[in-house]
């Protein structure tokens, strides 16, 4: 996927202070809304589509998008949305109900190859009063309903555009958009190229000509190319980067705290990860305070449960602990005294977490006296192999696409795309289905088919001069009123 034919110079303008560069970690495998997985494949979706509603970047309450209002009914379970009149894609069509009507329907079918199909399961029916009011009927009430309406998986698509170009369409010189910017370049592993989109309806809060999101290999290069002037925001500070920037440059570095849980799958299907007593073995060896304070000293949290607290208001009552010597106890008593006999595993990453990973590595050699191997693979290729269930021990990320722990809860039920260790419970299955989060973490720390190590920040740099820039705590980036100037 190369430059768009017949794209001029006024649509990719060179870099200027009208120009926002951004360091991009990660190739994006589709820019199709409902399709994509990755963080770095939101960042340029959300520049380029809109949803109904868009997160909030202060929290709460999603705020309006291509629709200007809505209100529910009383039940709870009809949802009536009033879209904008002037809300149009940006080859100029006007975006209307029945745009979001197929968005729906192809995510929702039955067979979809979306991997976020849990995001549209209690939609029972679409449906349009007109061209701009769209109808969403639920099979239950869900006080969650809006802001699950605002995550990216529901950005709306250019249905004839789909129709016409197939899996094609996200393609520069195919790609239609509803967004503040729309897809002018992707040279894959270098950059990706949005400009400015006059059809936008609120194109008046478009500062920026363009944005382009531009590829590195590790946060040691995007560091050298910040300082170089080469970008103006970074993916993230290298490690043994973050005391320095905080004794002398601390304007420059920014956090955010993010309702992100990293975490090890463990694949249930092998042994002998199949037997509880070793999973537990390998959680009770671990120290996640000496993880987070001594080896990643970025401002990350200890882990002992698996959804963030704080996340859609939930606090985990359900707590992991730590005990390196019953650890050795479970694991002879699963037949691996000292681990005498034990296999040796492979614990497979995508790039990143790599001094967590070898000191996680280190521990359980000492503790236990077992041997892991770390494996880094391309970060799509990582994902398909985890979802395949093609690994032993996999690095994962749990990072929610809107606001509420049912919506990583819900990734640990029987045959769900995002169980990644294949495990299957039915009181777990149950419990989350009947909406008590609580017991169904409670089952998940008890069976641990998965070990949460930390809940994650960002920590990135910033060029002085760039006005605007707002994040939130589930990766969302807001682009809008995002500017170059003194004030």
């Amino acid at each position: 996927m190369g430059l768009c034919g017949g794209c001029s110079k006024r649509e990719l303008p060179t870099p200027t202070e009208s120009v926002l560069r951004i360091a991009q970690r990660n190739e994006p495998a589709t820019l199709d809304p409902q399709l994509a997985t990755l963080p770095d494949e939101f960042f340029i979706l959300r520049a380029v589509s809109e949803g109904l509603v868009t997160p909030n970047p202060d929290g709460g309450t999603p705020l309006p998008g291509v629709a200007e209002r809505w209100e529910s009914s009383a039940d709870g379970l009809t949802w009536t949305f009033h879209l904008r009149a002037n809300a149009k894609w940006s080859n100029g069509d006007p975006v209307t109900s029945r745009d979001f009507a197929f968005t729906v329907a192809r995510a929702h079918t039955p067979g979809s190859l979306s991997p976020k199909t849990a995001l549209f399961q209690n939609v029972e029916a679409t449906g349009s009063l007109d061209a701009h009011t769209f109808i969403v009927r639920l099979r239950r009430p869900d006080d969650g309903f809006l802001a699950l309406a605002a995550s990216g998986p529901w950005l709306p698509v250019h249905a004839p555009t789909v129709t016409r170009h197939g899996a094609q369409w996200t393609r520069p010189g195919h790609f239609v958009g509803n967004g503040p910017f729309t897809l002018a370049e992707w040279l894959p592993n270098q950059r990706i190229t949005v400009i400015r989109n006059p059809a936008y309806w609120n194109a008046d809060a478009v500062k920026l000509e363009a944005m382009q999101f531009l590829a590195f290999d590790s946060s040691d290069t995007e560091e050298r190319a910040f300082r170089a002037g080469q970008i103006d925001v970074s993916m993230t500070v290298p490690f043994a980067k973050l005391e320095s920037y905080r004794q002398s440059s601390p304007t420059l570095m920014h956090t955010v705290p993010l309702h992100e849980t990293r975490y090890i799958a463990l694949n249930v299907t092998r042994p002998p990860l199949n037997d509880v007593r070793v999973r537990r073995a390998l959680s009770l060896a671990l120290d996640r305070r000496v993880l987070v304070e001594k080896v990643m000293k970025g401002g990350q949290r200890p882990a002992y449960a698996f959804a963030s607290p704080g996340l859609g208001g939930y606090q985990p009552a359900a707590q992991l602990t730590e005990d390196a010597t019953e650890a050795r106890r479970l694991l002879a008593e699963a037949g691996f005294p000292g681990g005498k006999g034990f296999p040796a595993l492979e614990l497979t990453t995508w790039g990143a977490g790599n001094l967590v990973l070898e000191a996680i590595q280190q521990r359980w050699r000492t503790e236990l006296g077992i041997t892991v191997s770390i494996i880094q693979r391309e970060a799509h290729t990582h994902l398909v192999s985890l979802a395949k269930g093609d690994y032993a021990l996999g690095y994962a990320t749990a990072i929610p696409d809107y606001d509420s722990p049912l919506d990583v809860l819900q990734r640990l039920v029987s045959g769900d795309p995002g169980n990644y260790p294949q495990w299957r419970n039915p009181s777990y299955d149950r419990l989350v289905s009947t909406g008590d989060l609580t017991g169904a973490e409670q089952v998940l720390l008890d069976e641990l088919p998965l070990i949460p190590l930390y809940y994650n920040n960002r920590n990135y740099l910033l060029r002085p001069g760039v006005r605007g820039w707002r994040e939130d705590a589930l990766w969302t980036r807001f682009y809008q009123n995002v500017r170059f100037g003194e004030k």
